[in-house]
């Protein structure tokens, strides 16, 4: 479950009504863990330069989750910098989530995620303080994996099917 935002600002120009928050989190909800949910995270380097990975992301409790391997871009990026970017493509909304991401240890976090991250498919355990699996993506590095929680600052989603919409929303 996603948290409720604090605040909202409307961002069409063509006369739709804003776009409903509930519309954003049933698209998570359905889609965050499928295959087939197009989902980026960009990140900034030390050296300001932007990088952007496909991911296979969660939520729980409020925050998103992604996993990255410690040698890779992504990992070194939120270690210099933790500001990113979350962007999905679900069939009927796009929506860019803006953070902070945080490398967790607490087990049970990990456990938890971990548990999602099986229920569609990716044979995910915690291992130690990180996550282990006989197989991730090839952008995520070789294992063990970090786990990153995602504390939403901003969300913007924009709807691509009737009705139409585009909202910006605050969470802190």
């Amino acid at each position: 479950m996603l948290p409720d935002p604090i605040g909202a600002k409307d961002l069409n120009i063509y006369g739709d009504a804003e776009l409903p928050w509930s519309r954003v989190r049933k698209a998570v909800e359905i889609g965050i863990g499928l295959p087939e949910t197009p989902q980026f995270l960009g990140t900034v380097g030390s050296d300001g330069r932007p990088h952007s990975t496909g991911i296979g992301a969660m939520a729980h409790n409020g925050f998103l989750y992604v996993t990255s391997g410690p040698a890779t871009r992504k990992s070194r990026n939120l270690a210099a910098n933790p500001a990113c970017t979350l962007s999905f493509r679900f069939p009927d909304v796009d929506v860019v989530f803006e953070g902070h991401a945080h490398r967790t240890t607490d087990t049970g976090e990990i456990d938890a995620v971990t548990a999602l991250y099986r229920q569609f498919g990716w044979p995910a355990e915690r291992s130690g303080d990180a996550i282990n699996a006989p197989y991730s993506a090839q952008s995520a590095g070789p294992g063990p994996w970090y786990l990153y929680r995602v504390t939403i600052h901003t969300a913007t989603g924009v709807a691509l099917v009737e009705p139409h919409g585009a909202t910006h929303w605050r969470f802190t």
